[in-house]
């Protein structure tokens, strides 16, 4: 495991971050896109992804999430994906498994690595994710309007008072996680290099995706 160091330009101020090259189990699942902070429950029942469960639960309960570029077995990955942590896991009598993962941090693919397990392993670059990102009043409030806007066109039923009061990342995270956008749109969103351009992508993505609700043709790929 390494370390190395790089600078990121956000309104004008340059950020450092510290990045972290790391070995990781990878469960290559096309729309299931895990954000940091968010929780994403997954029932495992094929062998190979059992096994990556046991053996990640014997180590640190990491298991990478990241999407195959095509839904052929084995298909080359994304370059970027996000690291989760089991914080519940229910064993099943007949060796299937419920768990949750609660995201860590973004990861940048190097290589994949040749292993002999039956799940896939690569290196990977951890992404220091900025602390305690926030939105301006007006990226806040324009992405609250579209997401009621957008909710009302898909006839989803939503809390909007429990809304309110997410912090920012918890807001724009949370939509990106579970919005209904096809896999390409949804690795856009994990892309995203800070939490304004992910807000302000999220915007785009409802008005077009409302726009033409119901063509099962239209695609971001």
């Amino acid at each position: 495991m390494g370390c190395g160091h790089s600078a990121q330009i956000v309104g004008g101020v340059v950020r450092m971050t510290v990045d972290t090259l790391t070995r990781l189990s990878v469960f290559p699942l096309a729309g299931a896109v895990l954000f940091p902070r968010m929780h994403l429950p997954l029932h495992i029942f094929e062998p190979r992804y059992r096994a990556l469960v046991q053996q990640v639960l014997a180590s640190d309960q990491r298991i990478a999430m990241i999407q195959p570029a095509t839904l052929q077995d084995g298909a080359k990955l994304f370059g970027m994906g996000c690291v989760g942590k089991i914080i519940h896991v229910e064993a099943l009598e007949d060796g299937r498994y419920n768990i949750v993962l609660e995201g860590v941090a973004r990861f940048r693919l190097i290589r994949e690595l040749d292993v002999a397990t039956p799940f896939r392993q690569i290196e990977a670059e951890l992404l220091a994710e900025p602390a305690q990102e926030t939105l301006g009043l007006m990226e806040r409030s324009s992405i609250e309007r579209e997401s009621r806007r957008f909710a009302e066109q898909q006839g989803y039923a939503v809390d909007w008072e429990a809304v309110s009061r997410l912090d920012d990342e918890a807001l724009v995270n949370g939509i990106a996680q579970v919005a209904p956008f096809d896999p390409a749109a949804k690795q856009a969103l994990l892309e995203a290099p800070d939490l304004s351009s992910r807000a302000e992508l999220i915007v785009q993505l409802m008005q077009f995706f409302g726009r033409h609700d119901g063509d099962k043709h239209v695609t971001l790929q």
